[in-house]
This record gives C-alpha cells, structure tokens and sequence, in this order.
C-alpha cells in the first residue's frame, strides 16, 4: 500500500529550516499556551509539570542540521545511517547485510535517506505496539517500508517501525522520488525503530551497541565490485 493514502503516514515535506520538525509545532505551541495559562492561574505545580513536558517535546523534536564528511562522489557508495539510535542488530552473511537501530525518546527522530536512489516503493503495515527494541517488533508493529534504487546500483530497503509509544509514522516522500544520501524523509513519534536491508555487495562497518546518527554515520559501505555503472 502506497502511505501517500493511509493516514498514518502523512506525504509533506518539511518547510523552513528552523532545528525543529513541523510536525512538533502543534504540540510546542499547545504546550506553551498550557503553561502560560497556568502560570497566570497560580496552579505552580501544574505549571512545573507542563513546563517539563514542554522541554521535553522541545528535545524529542528537535531538527538539527546534518552535514555529510564526504562529497557526493565520494559517499555514493556509502550506506548512511538513516537514523539517530543504538545498533541492536548488525549482521553480515552470505545474503546480505542487515542492520536495526533503535530510537529512544530523547533521540533525534528525524530519518534520513541512507543512500542517494530513487524511491521505488513504499509499503505501509498496520499493525501492534510492542516494545521497539523487541526483536520481532519489525514482524507484527506498525511499519512503513521504503524500497530504494540506488543511483550505485544495488537495491536496499529501510524500514520506519513504530514503538511502545509511538503511534504515528510520518512520512516526507512519496513513491517515485529521487533522494540524495541524507535528505529528510520522515519521522516516528516518540520510540521507535529503522530497520536497513542491503544484498551482500555491502560490507558491515558497524557493530551491536554501536551509536549512530542519521546523515553521518557510515553502517555499510559497498564493494567496488558490486557498483553498477
């Protein structure tokens, strides 16, 4: 199913380039409004309670700018991470590569484009809301799932997996857009996980426990040999 019509992944790309995700807007200002109202009220206490929850929306939303250590030409062939988090999966075997990262709360959830390509499909799942860090979360949560034809040649895929708390997958692009390596192409509110997929031309730079970051972070780089022209 193409997400551009199910509700749980909205199609929109981000506008203006303040740190913060548009999708935080709502809640940042709802939040101040709550704790002004408060203040002027004299319920401290409240006002103390909503103020912690606005730094936290503050924190979780956050947008921050990312800038790749190496040229176009020169990462064409590298695998970025396209998420903020901790590797909890990092595999290499004669099939591929496979590597999961999770996202808690105070991660920047904000997801990346891995690699420069063409987006050739997107399959949103509905699903549960079991604890992203679970190792089936990617089999029964609610996911979205990109399918990518890199500009290197090889197809990879990524998956944006919904949480214990996050339920909504939001997502920037559509079904046949061109992506360079770390464009903006989504978000997951509040915890959550990205799955990556790639064929075994790539080899794994990365380990479990490992902390990474969306548009920086090399997870895999592809062999020479495996680069289509």
């Amino acid at each position: 199913m193409n997400t551009t019509s199910n509700p749980q992944a909205l199609v929109g790309k981000p506008r203006g380039r303040l740190p913060i995700s548009p999708q935080g807007w709502p809640f940042l200002i709802g939040g101040a409004v709550l704790t002004f109202a408060a203040w002027l009220i004299c319920w401290t206490t409240l006002a103390w309670i909503l103020l912690l929850l606005f730094v936290f929306m503050l924190n979780f939303f956050r947008d921050p700018k990312r800038e790749p250590e190496c040229t176009s030409e020169e990462n064409a062939g590298l695998f970025i991470s396209p998420a903020d988090g901790k590797v909890i999966r990092a595999e290499q075997t004669e099939n591929g590569v496979r590597i999961d990262i999770f996202m808690n709360v105070f991660n920047v959830h904000v997801n990346r484009a891995p690699m420069a390509g063409r987006i050739t499909q997107i399959e949103y799942t509905q699903g549960s809301f079991i604890n992203a860090a679970n190792a089936d979360a990617g089999e029964h949560n609610e996911r979205n799932r990109f399918e990518m034809q890199t500009d290197a040649g090889p197809v990879v895929t990524f998956t944006q997996i919904a949480g214990l708390v996050a339920r909504r997958i939001i997502s920037y692009v559509p079904t046949g857009d061109h992506v360079v390596s770390g464009q903006r192409i989504g978000m997951i509110r509040f915890g959550s996980r990205v799955n990556c997929e790639m064929p075994k031309d790539f080899k794994l730079c990365v380990s479990t426990g490992d902390k990474v970051k969306a548009g920086e972070s090399i997870l895999a780089t592809l062999n020479k040999g495996g680069q289509t022209q």
